[in-house]
């Protein structure tokens, strides 16, 4: 082994120890029963508005009455993300606070003020379908996929 492949590998070595001292140590059984509760409160949030929603306005048919809920969830999120809660409710629910409906606001909201500074057009709004557009593009390939699989393994129409 050459000198200077020597010095590479020990830089190398020190780096990865380096990394090792300053990378925060997680408990996998921990962050899992934190994401699932952040992720369930949300969704009992959730039940909670669509239930108030119902009484509000019995007249309403169900899908009306989801669709409302999830408007308010998006809204809170929002909130929440222009005033840093979220940041904080992330940090410790982990991937319960970013898979509801909730954490895509909160991708949207927290994109569009990174860029504020570039305007209203091409710094908000553009953000805004920066993160959009991969969403919609992963969910109508993997929805397609998901039909075309169903159609040939389950035969079903």
């Amino acid at each position: 082994m050459s000198e200077e492949s020597n010095a590479i590998k020990q830089r190398n070595d020190r780096y990865n120890k380096y990394v090792e001292t300053v990378t925060p140590k997680t408990s996998i059984p921990k962050a899992l029963f934190h994401s699932f509760c952040i992720g369930g409160l949300t969704c009992m949030i959730g039940q909670g508005i669509g239930d108030v929603v119902k009484v509000a306005a019995p007249n309403l048919s169900t899908d009306m009455v989801a669709n409302i809920t999830s408007m308010l969830l998006v809204t809170i999120a929002i909130l929440f993300t222009g005033l840093g809660f979220y940041d904080v409710i992330a940090r410790q629910g982990g991937a319960g606070s970013f898979l509801p409906i909730t954490g895509f606001a909160n991708a949207m909201a927290s994109a569009s003020m990174e860029f504020k500074t570039e305007g209203l057009i091409f710094g908000t709004s553009t953000k805004l379908f920066t993160v959009v557009g991969p969403v919609v593009v992963n969910g109508v390939v993997w929805s397609t996929v998901a039909g075309l699989l169903n159609l040939w393994i389950l035969g079903m129409y």
